[in-house]
């Protein structure tokens, strides 16, 4: 459905009323090609476009300061990865906070489509951080704290599926 990197459609390739090249759309129900946009131009996923890519950079920059400068703010106790935890569970509230404001703003084009690639995927994807908790429960494990591992890893993940959950519940709220 698509045509090459670069390359225009004509009129006869962009979907119509699910029509195709003359042909029905076998399948109406699925979404068109969101590869090529309403005028037929052909961009290529998203992940290959510089300017998104800037985007998730330029978030991703600010990002790993904000976690850098919070992890410093909240002290390990007891050698126990507070810092980790915390900043999980609060990037957690937020990214469901932020999809959820977005969802409710309207689709996913123009400068929502930005505001959700620097702040969701840049911005919050490096301030919260996966790696760090996979390798601080190791840590722990080999410290022969394994119920402080086992402990940690259940608080991060039911946690943090509980916080998202919370900032999905505030971000719905008409009162915004």
């Amino acid at each position: 459905m698509t045509k090459a990197a670069g390359k225009r459609a004509t009129p006869a390739d962009i979907p119509v009323a699910g029509v195709f090249h003359g042909h029905a759309d076998s399948h109406p129900e699925l979404p068109v090609d969101s590869d090529v946009d309403s005028t037929g131009h052909f961009h290529g996923p998203l992940h290959l476009r510089w300017r998104y890519i800037y985007v998730v950079f330029l978030g991703g920059v600010f990002g790993t300061t904000a976690r850098y400068l919070f992890s410093l703010w909240i002290p390990r106790t007891d050698g126990l990865p507070v810092p980790t935890l915390a900043v999980n569970l609060f990037g957690a509230f937020l990214l469901g906070l932020l999809l959820e404001r977005m969802v409710v703003s309207g689709p996913d084009h123009g400068w929502l489509r930005l505001a959700r690639l620097h702040f969701g995927t840049g911005f919050l994807g490096a301030f919260t951080t996966y790696s760090s908790f996979a390798v601080e429960t190791v840590l722990l494990t080999n410290a022969g704290r394994l119920g402080m591992a086992i402990l940690y890893l259940v608080v991060t993940l039911v946690g943090g599926v509980l916080m998202c959950a919370a900032g999905i519940q505030v971000g719905g709220r008409k009162s915004w």
